[in-house]
């Protein structure tokens, strides 16, 4: 195997294991805190979330888009670039610090931006843990400076495989914190004292463990940093290491990601008043989680490959590869997230199961799983062509028609949010709003494709929309199949939604019969992309 096919099958080992054990992370945090209906759950969960908001804003795009390019253009100094990369993690260290000071200064502002809508108690209960969890600025970006100089250098490993480090230091402090308290105690309510004020160990011991995670994940990549061939020293001067060309490159990347941001604080300002009525933050953040496992696997190490052959074609001006290329990307993602939507949904109740601690409060959080898979298909199709107007350097237009996806996602919150949020409809304010975030990513693909079709000329997206057609018949008798096998087991009542682990048998259950079901089908249908696929997964394993 080539040094590339086995760097490539690394990091999506690496990947595929990190995401697996973030789900455990999350199903240990929901049983300490909760999950649908839990006030301290969503306190916490809105200020651990905030870390990761602050610092997709200030580095994703810089990072990995311009950054990398320029280290590994330093590497080819005679110094093999210590100096100017002793400057740049210099001043990543002091910018990232000065980002995580402030913004522990404006903690209550900051949480009220997503939480505004929480109760007074509950308002001072995230507050309080920001404090806790708002450090972890400073190590989610040093993290990433030190990875992608890793990276650059040839040094694959360390940065794909440290997160699971993260997970593991969470999951047993967690555990530790849930054989100490109890997860059916850890309520609203017993975060206060008699007297009125909080239990500053119990917040402190939650928070610290979230952040030691962070810490952890970071120190690995400390440890591995000889095999750079780097000697880094603190180094003060900056001038003349070309950040004005790098603000010129990442700019309309981070004005991106700035939008999404906003959206996504807009939707958590909606949803904060549904918290301890229905399902709120943390019953969100978990459903996306779980929404993002399939599309981590199947999008993002799939449709890489196809990045890069698209991007090879699009350099050398060969439009008509370009076209083609799409087309197979379009139809070998497609069959795979139709069948993984197809599954999901059907299991969307043991699969809510897993991330909540009674029957009921899987039930309600279904819905939320189920508005966001409504998306997968559309959101790998939105991947392609994406990466499509990057493949000629244009991040201009990916920019305007992310504002469009945005300005409909937050009209489509506000209706949610005017029909949903009486007290008797507040529980479906979660999925209503889900919905909408599909909805907006299906309106953004129909424009983005449009828009690329004035730049190449025709796509050939007649072909795949008859494809993807073809996908979804296939998986109408899977996921009927597959819903039976759950109504047979009791539906509602059934062992599935029992306990968590019956949950996990239940969703490979289904998934199984899904999928047999959707292989039949294709067959049937004499769908061509069936042996593609097959060839593909096969290769894939054997790496």
């Amino acid at each position: 195997m080539s040094s590339l096919g086995r760097s490539s099958a690394m990091i999506a080992a690496g990947t595929l294991a990190s995401r697996v054990l973030g789900l455990v992370r999350s199903i240990v945090l929901v049983t300490v805190i909760g999950g649908a209906a839990t006030a301290a759950g969503d306190a916490f969960t809105n200020a651990n979330q905030l870390p990761n908001n602050i610092y997709m804003v200030i580095s994703t795009g810089i990072l990995t888009a311009v950054l990398v390019p320029q280290i590994v253009k330093w590497s080819a100094r005679e110094d093999g670039g210590n100096a100017h990369i002793s400057k740049l993690i210099t001043l990543g260290a002091v910018l990232l610090a000065g980002v995580a000071l402030l913004a522990m200064a404006l903690a209550w502002p900051l949480v009220w931006i997503y939480s505004s809508r929480f109760s007074p108690e509950q308002l001072t209960l995230a507050v309080l843990f920001a404090y806790w969890c708002l450090p972890q600025i400073f190590f989610y970006g040093m993290f990433a400076l030190l990875g992608e100089t890793l990276n650059a250098r040839g040094v694959f490993a360390p940065y794909a495989w440290a997160p699971i480090v993260n997970n593991v230091v969470s999951i047993a402090g967690f555990l530790g914190l849930l054989w100490a308290y109890g997860g059916d105690r850890v309520a609203l309510a017993d975060w206060q004292h008699p007297d009125g004020s909080w239990d500053l160990l119990r917040i402190g011991l939650l928070g610290g463990i979230a952040t030691l995670g962070i810490v952890a994940q970071t120190a690995v990549l400390v440890l591995f940093w000889r095999r750079t061939g780097l000697s880094i020293r603190p180094d003060f001067h900056w001038r003349g290491i070309g950040l004005r060309a790098v603000g010129k490159l990442a700019g309309w990347t981070f004005l991106m990601m700035l939008i999404g941001q906003a959206l996504s604080a807009y939707q958590q300002t909606l949803l904060s008043g549904a918290s301890s009525q229905g399902p709120a933050s943390t019953t969100w953040f978990n459903a996306w989680l779980v929404f993002m496992l399939p599309y981590s696997v199947i999008v993002l190490s799939i449709g890489t490959p196809y990045f890069t052959r698209l991007s090879e074609h699009a350099a050398a001006g060969r439009d008509d590869d370009v076209r083609a290329d799409i087309g197979r990307a379009i139809r070998t993602l497609g069959v795979l997230c139709v069948l993984a939507a197809a599954a999901v949904i059907v299991a969307a109740a043991p699969a809510a199961r897993i991330f909540n601690n009674s029957r009921d409060d899987a039930l309600a959080a279904a819905p939320v799983l189920i508005g966001f898979l409504i998306g997968l298909v559309p959101l790998a199709v939105q991947f392609v062509v994406q990466r499509t107007f990057y493949a000629y350097g244009d991040t201009r237009t990916p920019f305007w028609f992310t504002v469009f996806q945005a300005v409909v996602a937050a009209a489509l919150a506000t209706v949610s949010f005017l029909v949903f949020s009486t007290d008797e409809r507040l529980p479906f304010l979660g999925a209503a709003i889900a919905a909408g975030q599909s909805i907006s990513s299906l309106a953004q693909v129909i424009l983005a494709s449009w828009l690329l079709r004035r730049r190449l000329g025709p796509l050939g997206m007649g072909g795949s929309l008859r494809a993807l057609l073809r996908f979804t018949v296939a998986a109408l008798p899977a996921a009927a199949a597959g819903y039976g096998v759950y109504l047979l087991t009791g539906g509602a009542d059934g062992w599935m939604l029992a306990e968590k682990l019956p949950a996990v048998l239940g969703c490979a259950v289904i998934g199984a019969v899904v999928a047999l079901v959707y292989v039949l089908a294709l067959a049937v249908l004499r769908a061509p992309e069936l042996k593609a696929i097959t060839q593909l997964l096969r290769g894939r394993l054997r790496r």
